[in-house]
């Protein structure tokens, strides 16, 4: 590669510490390699690394190598920990300007989707300036998505915040003027959830919401905080990038989106339950139409992700239920901060609706209060008819739970 990337000049905020991109640890890389990036600076000075010089490259975590180790080493990649390098047991030839993204894994075991930064820089045109918050787990999708705005659009900065600074982000963001922040659903539950009086004082201009389903008591949560400030929801993934962006403060997108064809934009279809989507931004080998295994339900104008096909159907005494439906009727109450909903063996129907929820404030609902808002707004066999309360919103590292 030659030349530097639009946005070197952008300023980055990480530890505290505000630099350009030229300015971070220079690496010397093999390539193909894996950085295991046990901080937020060593995973973006990789990132410009690659930029700059090109190579084949992942990035992950300290968390998640082991379960890939053995098989990246086969698969010709040099493991890179600080200054420490294991050699991989094949030796192939390194594919020019390849970059590798691992899928969350939470249907199964992560896999490897080959992208370049030119298929992963999908914000292309002008933007006004920001400050960008990124609180990603480095290496995934979403981190790569706000790291290419810093990278190749001008005036877009970003502050970086590691795992363990997400319970007082705001501070950090109000300190750093950030003006816009990128999170998942659950991301921003448990950060309305610790209290608004912080998360008000950080001048946003721009929320973004993604990585898992977006209902409107979340938007609408937010919106309460920020009145004047654009959110914004996104679907994206490893294998179709970021393949639709709504701004309209509704959740779900229009159903007249369905079958529209554009230059250089995604074509969304539905087949069955199942979202399915033809990508311009897609990852390597995944041509046309990919099957996405996301469910979708249409709920008057709009098409609303609701989960995973595999997990969101519960059958009931033979009466079917989108668990994402009740998901989104227990989130809309107003004393639930966050709510899981899966089905439950039982003797006489085979499957009743269960749910775990996150309460706001101590009492501010009992399970009582909950089946009879169910009761009101689904149908009988889609009442929750065991909830467990629990004292803290459950995530995980990347920031998403078990939904």
């Amino acid at each position: 590669m030659s030349g530097l990337p639009r946005g070197a000049a952008n300023r980055i905020v990480v530890g505290g510490t505000t630099l350009t991109w030229a300015e971070l640890p220079a690496l010397d890389l093999p390539s193909p390699a894996v950085v295991v990036a046990a901080t937020a600076t060593e995973a973006l000075a990789a990132a410009w690394h690659q930029a700059t010089h090109g190579g084949e490259l992942l990035i992950t975590t300290p968390g998640r190598i082991e379960l890939l180790r053995d098989e990246l080493l086969a698969a010709g990649f040099s493991i890179v920990e600080g200054d420490k390098v294991q050699s991989p047991s094949a030796v192939r030839d390194a594919e020019p300007d390849r970059l590798w993204l691992l899928t969350s894994g939470s249907t199964g075991r992560p896999k490897r989707i080959g992208h370049t930064l030119a298929s992963l820089t999908t914000v292309k045109g002008d933007q006004a300036a920001r400050t960008w918050l990124c609180p990603y787990l480095p290496g995934t999708y979403a981190w790569w998505q706000v790291v290419t705005l810093g990278l190749t659009q001008p005036g877009q900065d970003v502050a970086v915040v590691e795992q363990s600074e997400l319970e007082t982000w705001p501070v950090v963001a109000a300190e750093h003027g950030v003006t816009a922040v990128s999170g998942t659903p659950t991301f921003w539950r448990q950060t309305l959830y610790r209290g608004t009086e912080e998360l008000a004082k950080v001048p946003l201009t721009q929320i973004t919401l993604g990585g898992e389903p977006v209902d409107q008591a979340i938007i609408d949560q937010l919106r309460a905080v920020f009145p004047d400030t654009r959110i914004s929801w996104i679907y994206a993934s490893s294998e179709v990038g970021a393949a639709i962006v709504v701004h309209d403060g509704r959740a779900g997108f229009p159903i007249a989106w369905l079958g529209k064809e554009s230059p250089d934009r995604p074509t969304l279809a539905v087949d069955g339950d199942e979202l399915v989507i033809a990508s311009p931004h897609h990852g390597a080998g995944l041509e046309g139409a990919v099957r996405t295994g996301d469910r979708v339900e249409i709920v008057d104008d709009r098409v609303l992700v609701v989960g995973r096909l595999n997990s969101d159907e519960i059958n009931v005494g033979g009466s079917k239920i989108s668990a994402g439906i009740v998901r989104n009727v227990l989130s809309a109450h107003p004393g639930v901060a966050w709510a899981r909903v899966f089905g439950r063996r039982s003797p006489v129907v085979s499957t009743i609706v269960a749910a775990e929820v996150v309460l706001r404030t101590p009492g501010a609902a009992d399970e009582g209060d909950l089946m009879r808002w169910c009761a009101a707004r689904l149908p009988e066999y889609g009442v929750p008819r065991r909830i467990r309360f629990l004292d803290a919103i459950p995530v995980k590292e990347t920031l998403k739970s078990d939904v």
